[in-house]
């Protein structure tokens, strides 16, 4: 039987740690689209899942082999999103499941994420700057001040983005670099 769950996350650790749980009550993913999971029944603990953002689309040859190389390990992509950010699964009684086998790996991962952050989090201040001068011209000439709403909303979700996003993962990666620096 299909099970439908409407979620959204902003971190794929606590995506991956909900998507295991739900393998540990039985649930196995099936398919995912944009804050939708598709469960199918399945015994418990049959899974353990991992998700990755990949450095190039899916029909990059560097995914394409690296994908490869993942199912040669015995992991299945269960499915995509974007052509880039990617859900694996593999059999539980196989052993323990793991993406990065080095810190320098998940450096990369947590890197790949930080860039997309930067990205929405530049667009919006991008459509913000626009608005706002777009505002200032429109009240000018006595129209709504629409632009100057749509600015706001724009600079709120890129305060959004850095505070709740960006500035996390920055942590995440420099306590990853003084790790490594300490094995070093």
């Amino acid at each position: 039987m299909k099970h439908i769950i409407r979620k959204a996350f902003f971190d794929f650790e606590k995506e991956e740690k909900f998507l295991n749980e739900m393998s540990a009550n039985g649930f196995a993913l099936t398919d995912y689209s944009w804050c939708k999971y598709i469960f199918e029944d399945a015994p418990k603990d049959e899974y353990i899942y991992r998700i990755e953002l990949l450095g190039h689309p899916m029909d990059h040859q560097e995914s394409r082999d690296y994908l490869q190389f993942m199912e040669e390990t015995g992991a299945e992509l269960v499915t995509s999103y974007n052509k880039r950010w990617i859900y694996f699964r593999r059999k539980a009684a196989d052993g323990e499941f793991a993406i990065y086998s080095d810190i320098d790996s998940k450096l990369n991962h947590y890197n790949r994420i930080l860039i997309l952050f930067w990205a929405a989090a530049g667009l919006n201040l991008f459509v913000g700057l626009i608005n706002l001068l777009l505002g200032a011209f429109t009240a000018s000439i006595s129209r709504p001040p629409i632009n100057s709403y749509v600015s706001l909303i724009s600079f709120s979700i890129f305060i959004l983005i850095l505070l709740f996003l960006i500035i996390p993962l920055n942590k995440k990666i420099k306590g990853l670099k003084t790790e490594k620096e300490i094995h070093e």
